[in-house]
């Protein structure tokens, strides 16, 4: 991909957002797993534990940048995306992760922790960047200071603005729908621009849509279980 172009900027813009979204809750890792040490070791954690995180997260999603290049592969991780994309919708995220007293627990604990919820994360970069190493470095550069050190406001964003999540699920889907239409052996099928785009614009409503439907039912049931049955 040809560097300051339109396509290399939106392409990065994706990957800031997706990191952003996908990664704020994964920040809060930091503040529970430190929580129990004294507030000069509590900076070492997040430095050391942000840095083991950073360098598995990149090594990770250059692993999978270069497996989507495997026929096949392309389709069947736009397919998971547009799950992921629908569960970031519906789904709320508990953060259960036992407070460690040693820095060095404390650093493992974060490091273990983030690369068993970034998975989502890696495969949606790893769409993203079509297969361009330099837009996952910038991206991680970018975003992963704005998470660890900014991470309790941008939260406090999401729960003020929840359409933050409905865009990163947008944008999550349109990754997943340009992963699908380009897998290799589906290129003919989506050669008419008109289809090709269709189609994305289709799965991106669909995820959108049928998300909030989701998301409007379970906080209807949800009401009507938290109201006390009224005596006759």
């Amino acid at each position: 991909m040809d560097f300051f172009t339109a396509e290399f900027f939106s392409a990065l813009l994706s990957i800031v957002i997706i990191d952003l979204v996908l990664a704020g809750d994964n920040a809060i890792v930091i503040g529970l797993a430190a929580r129990n040490l004294k507030k000069e070791q509590q900076k070492k954690v997040i430095i050391w534990g942000t840095v083991g995180a950073v360098i598995i997260r990149a090594l990770a999603t250059m692993a999978v940048v270069w497996l989507l290049k495997v026929p096949g592969l392309l389709l069947a991780g736009g397919l998971i995306l547009i799950y992921i994309a629908y569960k970031l919708m519906v789904e709320d995220k508990d953060h259960d992760i036992k407070a460690q007293d040693s820095i060095w627990a404390a650093i493992r604990t974060i490091i273990i922790a983030d690369a068993v919820m970034g998975l989502d994360n890696v495969l949606a970069v790893a769409g993203a960047a079509h297969g361009d190493f330099l837009l996952v470095i910038l991206g991680l550069l970018i975003s992963v200071p704005i998470v660890v050190w900014g991470s309790t406001l941008f939260l406090k964003l999401i729960d003020k603005f929840p359409f933050i999540i409905t865009i990163g699920a947008g944008i999550l889907a349109w990754t997943a729908a340009k992963m699908i239409v380009g897998e290799p052996f589906l290129k003919e099928y989506f050669s008419n621009p008109f289809i090709k785009y269709g189609f994305e614009i289709l799965i991106i409503a669909a995820v959108v849509l049928i998300g909030l439907a989701k998301k409007r039912s379970g906080a209807n049931q949800k009401n009507t279980s938290d109201t006390p049955e009224r005596g006759v």
